[in-house]
């Protein structure tokens, strides 16, 4: 049997290029969308499947999208807005970027549990890290840093044969990343197609950029 992967956010972009990496690894992938036209379109040019995944709310997803060995938390959103106003749409950044993530790991990680073997990650961005200074606009830097502090969290309760990392993709040129960004859309998927495909000895509860270990 396939391994099956679940990637948000995976209908353009850097979540294009891992589900399109993973489907080349030869696993069973879904990408998680808002817009199922769309979504059903991109899903068939990479060789995947559609799943309907609205982030910006309640979390529900399909049973059959809850059943996977793989799970690629990769959606989310920027705004530029300074952090307290109106405009910074804080609580849509959490939601997204940490709320989100936060469900579909619980969503998924019973049958990981039960399969014995499961890989999360959870694209977060070194914007996200105190050690380089908690940067990025708005509300962004703080979900961001939220998530990897659930990395560090969901990695130590998850159990044998599960690995659950965080990745920085970079500056890469995507619609948020914009055309200056000096990394393609599959270069900066290349870390979380490695994450996603982690041999038995991989590391868990770690945060990559370019497949090495960077700081919190």
């Amino acid at each position: 049997m396939k391994r099956r992967a679940l990637v948000t956010g995976g209908n353009r972009g850097i979540g294009k290029e891992i589900a399109r990496g993973l489907v080349t690894e030869g696993l069973d992938v879904m990408i998680g969308v808002r817009d199922m036209d769309m979504g059903v379109e991109v899903a068939e040019d990479i060789g995947a499947k559609a799943a309907l995944c609205d982030l910006a709310s309640s979390v529900s997803l399909p049973p059959h999208a809850r059943d996977v060995h793989v799970l690629v938390n990769n959606a989310g959103v920027l705004f530029e807005e300074p952090l307290f106003t109106p405009a910074a749409r804080f609580d849509e950044s959490v939601d997204v970027m940490l709320r989100a993530p936060y469900e579909l790991i619980r969503a998924t990680l019973p049958f990981m549990q039960r399969e014995g073997y499961g890989r999360i990650v959870n694209v977060s961005s070194g914007w996200g890290s105190f050690a380089e200074g908690l940067g990025g606009p708005g509300a962004y830097g703080i979900a961001k840093a939220a998530l990897n502090a659930l990395t560090v969290a969901a990695a130590g309760e998850a159990g044998a044969g599960i690995k659950i990392n965080a990745m920085c993709p970079g500056w890469v040129r995507t619609r948020m990343g914009g055309a200056s960004a000096n990394l393609s859309p599959e270069e900066g998927a290349d870390t979380g197609i490695w994450l996603a495909t982690l041999a038995d000895d991989g590391p868990s509860g770690k945060f990559f950029r370019r497949r090495k270990e960077i700081d919190w």
